[in-house]
């Protein structure tokens, strides 16, 4: 399973869901879709907006944890 660490990432650098969207050019929907649901889904171009605006790579928001089967 994937986990996106977008909104420790975020907070840790004191930015907010919304200036997030912002920042991002990612409808504010989406940043509070993966903020609250950090294992769903999001397509490649919209990660890469993220991190652009987190000045952090794609892999640093991405963490592979163990399924618990």
């Amino acid at each position: 399973m994937v986990r996106l660490k977008i909104r420790a990432i975020a907070e840790s650098k004191g930015i907010s869901m919304s200036r997030l969207s912002r920042l991002a050019d990612v409808h504010y929907k989406t940043i509070q879709h993966v903020w609250r649901d950090p294992t769903s889904g999001i397509n490649t171009k919209t990660l890469e907006k993220i991190a652009k605006a987190l000045e952090v790579s794609t892999a640093d928001l991405i963490e592979d944890i163990p399924d618990e089967n």
